[in-house]
């Protein structure tokens, strides 16, 4: 699914009108005069000094704040591409073609990402992308090796992801990768460690960059795989800089994928970083249960992901039908509950009531530490009760028992927690104290982390 206007209107367009600019006044990304005008040809470097700036995202690397992302020719990319022949075509986004390619200089595998030249946001797309990955490095984000700006030519180049995207992996009937249809769907244990690494990226997003940067385009088809199921989030052309100071939010034109935009970001065009963690919730149970965000083939109430599965929530007995039904019920029950939890307060209507990306990153690492082997754990899986708020922490709050092992509170805890209805507090606070518990389990050596 590409990107386009969740509602487009002449009244949303308003929400934006003028050009993106980067100042006191606006909070958004923009391009510093040096930047627009792009090299290339003989010049080999891309060169900006962050002094130029009044409001700065933190550069992770490079002296001074500088930035460098090396300058391809056309022609070279073209050598690389085979002239971007279809059998070098991977996919194509909202904004351009990707190809695979191979640097005649370095042997590298790279892929090529060839913007749309009619398209109206294809050069603002262009100069953010390359901004915001030359300024960012994670381990969970795509690396940016540099960009060709040949006269009308506007091309990135990346990192060569061999496994594709999630999407590829969840919804093999869209996959333009090389997964064979016979290799085995995504194991519970690779789930958890993809949701867990794409939190990572979207929490360097949100708590290292400054100001935050909001992704506003978080969705399976932008999660990219590495050999080892590592994920890593790309297409960066949405991204806007979030609310500073006394600011709760930024206005901007409401951008990004149907089925995955905040319910409060569709309907006004205000952003913040909560919206991204809606747009994970989407996601997130994408991976739980199989299916897509919007799926037009499926009966009637089923067709929206979110729709379909919130009523599900509210009633443990019904939590095996959100796993997806390739798993083959190869996953731990407690698993699922937890997970569930996470997914449920991260789609919250009310993004008050969302937890911090952070918040979600600690409660997911520790389900990506438990290994599932379904060898040893379907006896535990039938002592386990449903994970619960135990009656009152030592702080005085609420706080989700990720162990399972409290022996006293009624199984109807666990609907309970994941009752739509759950207030605002409590929502934020479980996810924090699953963090808290699982951090004090390692230093008192109650479990293996690396189990």
């Amino acid at each position: 699914m590409g990107c386009f206007p969740c509602f487009d209107s002449k009244e949303e367009e308003q929400l934006n009108p003028e050009p993106v600019k980067y100042g006191a006044r606006d909070n958004h990304l923009s391009v510093p005069s040096n930047l627009s005008r792009l090299a290339s040809g003989a010049d080999r470097k891309l060169r900006i000094n962050a002094s130029t700036r009044r409001e700065p995202v933190s550069p992770q690397d490079g002296p001074e704040g500088q930035i460098s992302a090396h300058v391809f020719t056309f022609r070279e990319l073209a050598a690389a591409t085979k002239n971007f022949r279809p059998e070098s075509f991977l996919g194509e986004g909202g904004f351009g073609r990707v190809y695979k390619g191979r640097l005649e200089t370095t042997g590298q595998v790279v892929a090529v990402k060839q913007l749309d030249r009619n398209g109206l946001q294809g050069n603002r797309e262009f100069l953010v992308e390359v901004l915001m990955l030359s300024l960012l490095h994670h381990p969970n984000l795509v690396n940016l090796i540099g960009y060709c700006a040949d006269g009308d030519q506007r091309l990135l180049v990346y990192e060569f992801m061999p496994l594709g995207s999630l999407e590829d992996h969840l919804f093999r009937e869209c996959c333009l990768h090389d997964v064979p249809p016979e290799k085995d769907p995504l194991d519970w244990n690779t789930r958890m460690r993809i949701a867990a690494g794409a939190a990572k990226g979207l929490e360097h997003l949100h708590d290292s960059a400054k100001p935050p940067v909001i992704y506003r385009d978080f969705k399976s088809s932008n999660i990219l795989l590495d050999e080892g199921f590592t994920p890593k989030l790309s297409d960066f052309g949405l991204a806007k800089l979030g609310p500073t100071g006394d600011k709760s939010h930024v206005s901007t034109r409401v951008m990004g994928t149907y089925g995955y935009c905040a319910p409060e970001y569709a309907m006004t065009g205000q952003l913040t970083v909560k919206s991204d963690v809606y747009s994970f919730g989407v996601v997130f149970l994408e991976l739980i249960t199989g299916r897509r965000a919007i799926d037009g083939t499926r009966p009637h109430g089923e067709q929206n992901l979110i729709t379909w599965a919130r009523p599900l929530f509210n009633e443990r007995r019904k939590f095996a039908k959100l796993a997806d039904p390739q798993l083959e019920g190869r996953y731990p029950m407690r698993g699922l509950y937890q997970a569930l939890a996470v997914a449920s307060m991260c789609v919250q209507e009310q993004a008050a009531a969302r937890p911090l990306i952070a918040e979600v990153v600690t409660a997911l690492s520790y389900l990506a530490n438990q290994a599932y082997d379904p060898a040893t754990s379907s006896g535990q899986d039938r002592r386990f009760k449903e994970p619960h708020v135990s009656k009152v922490s030592p702080r005085g709050d609420s706080r989700w028992d990720l162990d399972g092992s409290e022996r006293d509170d009624s199984p109807k805890e666990t609907a309970r927690m994941l009752n739509k209805d759950l207030d605002r507090e409590r929502a934020v606070a479980e996810a924090k104290m699953w963090g808290e518990n699982w951090r004090e389990k390692r230093r008192q050596g109650n479990f293996d982390a690396n189990g």
